[in-house]
C-alpha cells in the first residue's frame, strides 16, 4: 500500500458532507483519500503544508488545447474573424505531431496552474492520427482528461458536402473506443465533441446523439454566435429522448429560458467561459438562469489563442460577471444598489470542483476532498504576499489566488508538482518543439508574427 499523508494545512474541502478544518490532515492511500481530520497519525512520507491551503484540484471543463501554439494571436477578433481565420485557414496546417506538442504543454499547463481534470475539447483532427495523438500528449502529461472528439470545420472544397452535414464519424468514435481508450476507469476517456443543432442539421445531430447514447459516451456541443442553423432541434431531440445528464452545452447564452428549463430538466449541464463569452459578444453567461433553475454552471478556458489558461482567473471572471449582472438588475428594479452580495464565494468555488465533475458523471470520483474520492489534490502557498494572512481560506481561493501561488499538485495521488516545480522532466525541450510549431503554422497560414 502506498501512503501519503498532508499535513497541517488549511483544508477546503469543496464537499458539502465534508467539514473544512482550519488546520488539519490529509491522508492518501493508493491514490485515494483515506481520511481528513484535525490531526493524523500514520506511518507515511509527509508533506509539509503549514501555511498552506490545501483544497480539490480544479475542473476545467471545455478547452481546444490544440490552440497552445497559438496563444494570443486572436486577442483582438471577433467571433466572425476567429470561426474563419482559426478553422479555415490555420487548422488545416496542423500536422498531428503539431496536435501532440499543442495538447500535451497546453496540459502542463493546466497541471502547473492548479488543474487536475480537463476536459480536451479536439475539434483539428482531419484524421484518426491527429487524434492518436492528442491521446498520447495526455496519457504522457499526467493529467487527468476526457478527449472530446471533434470534428474539422473547413471550408468545403467543390463536390464535398458542408461539414455541417455531415455525422459524426462511427468508425473512428468505435476505434478509439476499442483501441485507445477502452477503460472508463483511465486517467484518460472518450467522450465525443458534436456539432449540435446550432451547427449542424436536424438529421445530423440526431444521429450524433444516438451514437454517442450507443456508445455511453457524454457528448458535448457548443451553441454560441449567431442563430442556431437547427432552431428547434433541442425541442425534437427531447421528444425523441436524446437529451439527457450525458448532455452537455458550452455556452449556450442565447438559449432561451424555457427552453433551458426543459434541457435542465432532461439532465443536461451547461459550461460556461466567461471570458471568451464577454469578448465574443455572446451574450450574459447563462449562470443567473442556471442558479433560478436550481442548478449550476461547471466553468472552461477555451481556447489559449484569445486567453490565458488560469483557471482561477476563470473562476474569478464568472463570478464577478454575474455578481455585476445580478447588481444591474437589483438597480433597474429598485432604484437602489443591492444590500447583500448576490453570490457567495463558497458558491463559486464549486463551479470550478464539484460543478465540472458533476457535468463529467464524476462527482462520486472528483470535485472536491472526501473520503474514498481520487486524490485529486491542490495546495496553495498562503505565505505568498497576495494571499497572506490568510483570513477567509475560500475567498483567498476565488478572489486573489492565481496560477504563481501553486505549490504541489497530486492527481490520483501521484505528485506532479512540488515545491513550485512541475515534475515533468523534458519541459525544456518540449517547450522549444512548440515554439517551431508556432512559427511554422503561423508561416503557413500567412499569418503575422
Amino acid at each position: 500500500m502506498s501512503r501519503l499523508l498532508i499535513k497541517s494545512g488549511i483544508v477546503v474541502t469543496a464537499d458539502p458532507a465534508v467539514p473544512d478544518l482550519p488546520r488539519g490532515d490529509v491522508l492518501i492511500e493508493d491514490g485515494r483519500i483515506a481520511a481528513i481530520a484535525p490531526e493524523i497519525a500514520a506511518e507515511a512520507p509527509v508533506i509539509d503544508a503549514a501555511e498552506m491551503i490545501v483544497m480539490p484540484g480544479l475542473v476545467n471543463a471545455h478547452q481546444h488545447t490544440w490552440q497552445t501554439c497559438l496563444r494570443g494571436i486572436a486577442a483582438d477578433w471577433t467571433i466572425l474573424e476567429y470561426l474563419h481565420t482559426m478553422h479555415a485557414a490555420i487548422a488545416p496546417a496542423f500536422r498531428p505531431d503539431d496536435i501532440y506538442i499543442s495538447t500535451l504543454v497546453g496540459a502542463l499547463n493546466q497541471l502547473n496552474s492548479g488543474t487536475t481534470t480537463l476536459v480536451d475539447w479536439c475539434h483539428n483532427n482531419p484524421t484518426p492520427a491527429h487524434s492518436d495523438r492528442a491521446i498520447d500528449a495526455l496519457q504522457e502529461s499526467g493529467i487527468r482528461a476526457v478527449f472530446l472528439h471533434g470534428s474539422p470545420k473547413p471550408d468545403p472544397k467543390p463536390g464535398q458536402k458542408h461539414f455541417s452535414e455531415v455525422p459524426h464519424p462511427r468508425a473512428e468514435i468505435e476505434r478509439l473506443a476499442r483501441d485507445r481508450l477502452p477503460s472508463r476507469e483511465s486517467l484518460v476517456t472518450l467522450g465525443m465533441a458534436v456539432l449540435g443543432p446550432a451547427y449542424s442539421t436536424y438529421e445530423v445531430s440526431q444521429q450524433d446523439l444516438a451514437l454517442a447514447r450507443e456508445m455511453g459516451m457524454l457528448v458535448s456541443m457548443h451553441v454560441g454566435g449567431g442563430r442556431m442553423l437547427t432552431p428547434d432541434g433541442f425541442k425534437r431531440l427531447i421528444a425523441e429522448g436524446l437529451v439527457s445528464a450525458s448532455v452537455n452545452i458550452v455556452h449556450g447564452n442565447s438559449i432561451p429560458f424555457e427552453e433551458l428549463r426543459a434541457l435542465v430538466g432532461e439532465g443536461a449541464s451547461v459550461t460556461a467561459t466567461p471570458e471568451i463569452e464577454l469578448q465574443m459578444g455572446y451574450g450574459d453567461c447563462l449562470t443567473g438562469a442556471l442558479r433560478r433553475l436550481g442548478t449550476a454552471p461547471s466553468l472552461g478556458v477555451d481556447i489559449e489563442s484569445f486567453i490565458g489558461g488560469d483557471m482561477l482567473a476563470v473562476l474569478r471572471v464568472a463570478l464577478q460577471a454575474e455578481r455585476h449582472a445580478g447588481d444591474l438588475a437589483t438597480l433597474a428594479k429598485t432604484g437602489r444598489a443591492p444590500e447583500h452580495v448576490s453570490i457567495p464565494c463558497r458558491e463559486a468555488l464549486r463551479w470550478a470542483t464539484l460543478e465540472g465533475a458533476r457535468m463529467l458523471g464524476m462527482e462520486h470520483r472528483i470535485g472536491s476532498l472526501a473520503p474514498g474520492k481520487q486524490a485529486d489534490v491542490l495546495l496553495l502557498r498562503g505565505e505568498d504576499l497576495n494571499l497572506f494572512p490568510v483570513t477567509d481560506p475560500v475567498a483567498a481561493i476565488v478572489l486573489h489566488a492565481n496560477a504563481a501561488n501553486v505549490d504541489t499538485v497530486l492527481v490520483a495521488g501521484k505528485i506532479v508538482k512540488r515545491a513550485g516545480k512541475l515534475l515533468y522532466p523534458a519541459l525544456a525541450a518540449r517547450k522549444s518543439a512548440l515554439a517551431e510549431t508556432s512559427r511554422r503554422i503561423l508561416a503557413a497560414a500567412g499569418i503575422a508574427h
